[in-house]
């Protein structure tokens, strides 16, 4: 199976999602959250790093592009958001392909803005609020290109 979907993911079911997509992609290092701006991807990109066992203080690198954080085994993971990026060349300018391919994890909010520049095997992650209810519609699946 290359998908999984959350049909109505609650703000409590997050973590356990988090981990059931971690389960199902182990080797997988580079995530990329799709979604509509207020949709909770840095809530999920939070529980995925608490499913990670982040101790730093996971928040939205909004402005700074990109957080470094690190796990309690010293992992570290690198979270995105491109969503002040216009153009690629500002990708390129912070020196993505270190951080892509460093083998940590990336999660990229707003990773639609850079696809182009993704590796061929990723994660995408899109999360979608319910127009009825706080709940969403995860679906996670995995892009492989050669």
């Amino acid at each position: 199976m290359d998908q999984i979907v959350f049909q109505n993911a609650s703000l409590q079911d997050l973590p356990g999602v988090s981990r059931q997509v971690l389960e199902m992609f182990p080797d997988d290092r580079i995530f990329a959250f799709l979604g509509n701006l207020g949709a909770g991807k840095t809530t999920l990109i939070k529980a995925f790093c608490e499913s990670l066992e982040v101790s730093d203080e996971v928040t939205s690198p909004s402005f700074a592009i990109v957080n470094e954080y690190r796990c309690k085994t010293g992992e570290l993971i690198y979270h995105f958001d491109f969503y002040r990026i216009k153009k690629l060349e500002e990708v390129l300018d912070i020196g993505y392909e270190e951080y892509l391919y460093s083998g940590w994890y990336c999660f990229l909010e707003w990773a639609d803005k850079m696809e182009a520049l993704l590796p061929g095997s990723c994660i995408f992650i899109s999360v979608v609020k319910n127009d009825s209810d706080d709940g969403r519609k995860i679906l996670a699946r995995k892009k492989t290109t050669d």
